[in-house]
C-alpha cells in the first residue's frame, strides 16, 4: 500500500526540514524534493507514494532575483492541494501575475496577523493570531482569481487562497512553534483540505538506518567520529550494530573541551564494548588557530584538522569509511542542502576540507533534528545521561570565544562556561532548556576588585529555549541565579570585570555566538 504523502519543495529556507517533520509528526509521510523537479520525475514520485499535497518552503531571495530558484508551473495545474509558505507564498502570487514588491517595512520575529476570513487552512483560528515572520518582499495585490484571508500592518496579503482550486499562501512560518496556532494551520491542511491519513512512525527508522549501513558498509572497517554527544553516541551505536568488532571510536581532546569533559568521556564509553581511542591533540588544534579571528575561518580550521587527525587513526586501523553524528540543523546552516543560505559551516559538513581519504562519510542521522536523535537514542538503549545531555558545537570552545584564541582565554572561557552550568544544574533549570553557556567575548571594560580600578574582559552567558534548534527564544530565568553566576564569575575569575546576559531570539542572533 502506498503510504499517504505530503511533498516540500525545497526553496532554500531555512525551516524546509522543520515543516517535513512537522507533517511527520502528525503521522504522515514526507519527501523534501528540489523545487525544480520536473514533471516527469514528479510523476515518478506519484507512483511511488499517494502524493496527497504539496508544500512550497520559504527561502532566502526575493522572486525577482536573476537567481532566484522557480518550479514548474505546470504544478499548479495538477490538481494537488498547494501550500506556500512565506516565499513559497510570494512565489505562487508572482506565477499568478500578481504584485509582489519589498515591504515599506521588513518583518523579522513575532507578529500580529488578523485573520479576514476563518476558513482553509485558516479554518478555526482567531481574529487575532501570534505570528513568526521573517521576510523583507510582501504580497500587495493578486487577481480577482484569489481572494485574501488575512493581513498584518506591513503586509496587505498575508495569506491568500485560490477561490476555485486548492491553493493557499501564508507569509508567515506555521512550521515553527513561535507561531502559536501553526500546528492547527498545518493540520488543517494536511487532514481537511489534502485529506491525508496518519500511516506513518518513526518506530522502524534504526532498523531502516542499520541496513542501509549495511549496504553502504559492505564488509568494510569503519571509524567514528566520537564527541560524546547524543548525535555522535547515536551514529555510534547504530554503526556498532551494523558493522560489530569492525569499529573504531575516535574522541579527539583538542584542549577546546568545556571541565571535564574528556575525563567523562573516558568513564562512559568504556562501559560501551568498542574499540575506544582517546587523542591527545590540543598543542595541534592551538597552533592551528593561532591568530585566527574570523569564525568561519576557524571553523574551517578545526574541520580540517579533525580529518586530518582521524585520518591518521584510520591509516593505523585499516578503516575504509568515517562514521559521523551530522544532524539536519548542521547541514541547513552550513548551507548544504539544495538552495540553502550559508549561516555557519559546521566543523563536521561545510569545515570539511577537499580531498578526504575515505571511501566514503556515513551519516546516518543527517535527516534528523535534535528531537528525533533522542528518540532513537532511547530506542537504542543510550542512558539518559547522554539522550538529555545539551548540545555542544564540534568546535568546542573555540566558537565561544570571540576573537584569537589563547590559552588563557581558553582557561577563562572553560571556568565561566562551568560557573554556568553548575548554577543552571543546581537550580534544577536544565530540563527546561535546549542550551546554557558561557561566552568570552573580544570587549573590555572599566571595573572595580578591592577598592581598586579594574581592567577586564567582559563575559556573556546565554540560556534558550527550543525544541530542535532551529528556531529558539532566550530563557526567562529566576533573578537569583543570575546574580548568583555574575557574581561568581567575576569573583572567581580575576581577568573579568563584567558579565552580561543575551536577550537574543533565533533568529535574528544563532543559539552560539559564532
Amino acid at each position: 500500500m502506498r503510504r499517504d504523502t505530503i511533498l516540500v519543495f525545497d526553496f532554500g529556507g531555512q525551516y524546509t526540514h522543520l515543516i517535513g517533520r512537522n507533517v511527520r509528526e502528525n503521522g504522515v509521510y514526507s519527501e523534501i524534493i528540489p523545487c525544480d523537479i520536473s514533471l516527469e520525475k514528479l510523476k515518478k514520485l506519484r507512483s511511488k507514494f499517494n502524493v496527497k499535497g504539496i508544500i512550497f518552503s520559504g527561502g532566502p531571495d526575493s522572486v525577482y532575483d536573476k537567481d532566484a530558484p522557480k518550479f514548474d508551473k505546470r504544478v499548479l495545474e495538477l490538481g494537488i492541494p498547494i501550500l506556500g509558505l512565506c516565499y513559497g507564498h510570494q512565489l505562487i502570487a508572482h506565477v499568478a501575475k500578481g504584485r509582489v514588491e519589498p515591504a515599506k517595512k521588513k518583518e523579522f520575529g513575532y507578529a500580529e496577523v488578523t485573520i479576514d476570513n476563518p476558513v482553509g487552512v485558516l479554518a478555526g483560528l482567531s481574529r487575532k493570531e501570534k505570528v513568526w515572520m521573517s521576510h523583507g518582499d510582501t504580497v500587495f495585490w493578486l487577481p480577482d482569481d484569489f481572494e485574501r484571508l488575512a493581513h498584518t500592518e506591513n503586509s496587505p496579503i498575508a495569506a491568500f487562497r485560490h477561490r476555485k482550486l486548492k491553493i493557499f499562501g501564508l507569509q508567515w512560518h506555521p512550521e515553527v512553534v513561535h507561531t502559536v496556532h501553526g500546528s492547527l494551520m498545518l493540520q488543517n491542511f494536511i487532514f481537511k483540505e489534502c485529506g491525508c491519513t496518519k500511516n506513518w512512525s518513526m518506530q522502524g527508522f534504526s532498523r531502516n538506518a542499520i541496513k542501509e549501513i549495511k549496504q553502504k558498509v559492505g564488509k568494510g572497517r569503519c571509524l567514528v567520529a566520537l564527541s560524546g554527544g547524543v548525535d555522535s553516541s547515536v551514529a555510534t551505536a547504530l554503526v556498532a550494530k551494523a558493522v560489530g568488532k569492525r569499529l573504531t571510536a575516535v574522541y579527539v581532546d583538542t584542549g577546546m573541551m568545556r571541565e571535564g569533559e574528556t575525563t567523562q568521556i573516558k568513564r562512559t564509553f568504556s562501559k560501551f564494548h568498542i574499540d575506544l581511542k582517546i587523542i591527545d591533540a590540543k598543542e595541534r588544534f592551538l597552533k592551528a588557530l593561532k591568530g585566527v579571528s574570523d569564525p568561519e575561518k576557524k571553523r574551517k580550521i578545526i574541520g580540517r584538522e579533525f580529518i586530518r587527525v582521524f585520518e591518521e587513526q584510520a591509516k593505523a586501523v585499516k578503516a575504509d569509511y568515517l562514521v559521523q553524528g551530522t544532524i539536519y540543523p548542521d547541514r541547513v546552516e552550513s548551507g548544504s542542502t539544495g538552495k540553502s543560505a550559508l549561516i555557519k559551516s559546521h566543523h563536521n559538513v561545510g569545515g570539511l576540507p577537499k580531498g578526504i581519504k575515505f571511501k566514503a562519510i556515513v551519516e546516518p542521522l543527517r535527516d534528523l533534528y535534535k528531537d528525533e536523535v533522542r528518540k532513537v537514542a532511547k530506542d537504542a538503549g543510550l542512558p539518559d545521561k547522554i539522550v538529555h545531555r545539551q548540545p555542544f558545537p564540534g568546535p568546542g570552545l573555540a566558537v565561544r570565544i570571540v576573537g584569537p584564541i589563547t590559552e588563557e582565554k581558553l582557561e577563562i572561557e572553560r571556568k565561566a562556561d562551568h560557573i554556568v552550568t553548575e548554577e543552571i544544574e543546581r537550580k534544577g533549570l536544565e530540563k527546561n532548556l535546549w542550551q546554557y553557556f558561557a561566552v568570552l567575548t573580544d570587549t573590555k571594560a572599566t571595573g572595580v576588585k578591592g577598592d581598586a580600578r579594574a581592567y577586564g574582559w567582559v563575559v556573556a552567558w546565554r540560556a534558550v529555549v527550543s525544541r530542535e534548534a532551529m528556531t529558539a527564544s532566550f530563557a526567562e530565568l529566576p533573578w537569583d541565579v543570575a546574580r548568583r553566576i555574575s557574581t561568581r564569575i567575576t569573583n572567581e575569575i580575576p581577568q573579568v570585570t563584567r558579565v552580561v546576559y543575551d536577550t537574543t531570539d533565533k533568529p535574528p542572533g544563532m543559539v552560539e555566538w559564532e
